[in-house]
């Protein structure tokens, strides 16, 4: 993955617009390792391959970390703490927002395919 350039993320986000598409959304905040100090809060969420048709996609900030939201018909999909992206050769666009230490704390990536 590279850092995020805003203008080129948000081509490829206009790629999937007015069309069906599948989502993964995911944020962590350390559940996979928080079970051996109770004293940690760890919350997160996680979807994978919910078909969304958003109008209108956008990608905002003046640096590092970024957010971006998806408009639906009756709602949005929202994402921040963006850091990362890449374009799959299957026309997945993945963006992610790594820690500082490099730990996945969020995932918002759009597929014209359901992802495995």
């Amino acid at each position: 993955m590279q850092p995020i350039n805003l203008n080129e993320v948000q081509q490829h986000i206009e790629q999937f617009a007015n069309r069906d598409v599948y989502l993964h959304l995911e944020t962590t905040n350390g559940a996979y390792a928080s079970h051996f100090d109770q004293s940690f809060f760890s919350a997160g969420a996680y979807i994978r391959n919910a078909k969304i048709n958003f109008t209108r996609g956008l990608i905002t900030g003046d640096q590092a970390p970024y957010r971006a939201g998806l408009k639906l018909e009756i709602g949005w999909v929202y994402a921040e703490g963006l850091t990362h992206w890449e374009l799959t050769e299957d026309g997945q666009l993945l963006i992610a927002g790594h820690s500082p230490d490099g730990k996945l704390a969020v995932a918002l990536q759009l597929s014209p395919k359901p992802f495995e």
